[in-house]
């Protein structure tokens, strides 16, 4: 879910030394950022992107963290690319958590027009398809980024 810590853990464990894939990177890289292909494209549009981006991060890198979108995990083929290659860490926190830390964050397509709504209403929609691929579930929202690090490596280690 956006907001949960993806890419600040991500950034953890690439000052550890390891291989980090941001797939949303990725795709702003390539295709530029992701405010600007919803609003010319739409969001169907950036989701073939992204599951494009996903195929080929999920076939090309091994023994590599990968950082995804909030929205990837909807589409089962990202999740069987997924898990062919590695575990799927969901990195949950509540709500009021995800709010406090998006509050200013205007590069967020998904969240345009009422922040908490939005934030509830997409969380309420998710979190069960989050939890049901989720091969680790863990809680951020009393963790920092290290300890949450710490504990993904505990797992895979």
């Amino acid at each position: 879910m956006m907001g949960c810590g993806k890419t600040t853990v991500a950034a953890e464990f690439s000052s550890r030394g390891y291989t980090v894939v941001d797939t949303d990177q990725i795709i702003v890289e390539r295709y530029g950022n992701i405010d600007g292909i919803f609003a010319k494209f739409g969001e169907a549009h950036f989701r073939e992107l992204e599951a494009a981006v996903t195929a080929e991060v999920a076939k090309k890198y091994k023994n590599a963290v990968i950082s995804l979108g909030g929205g990837c995990v909807l589409r089962a083929e990202n999740v069987k690319n997924l898990k062919a290659t590695g575990k799927i860490f969901y990195l949950k926190a509540e709500a009021e958590t995800l709010i406090k830390r998006l509050e200013g964050d205007t590069a967020r397509p998904l969240l345009k027009g009422g922040l908490e709504e939005k934030v509830k209403t997409i969380l309420a929609a998710r979190a069960h398809v989050y939890e049901s691929v989720a091969d680790f579930i863990i809680d951020t929202d009393k963790l920092t980024p290290a300890e949450v690090a710490k504990i993904i490596e505990g797992k895979i280690l």
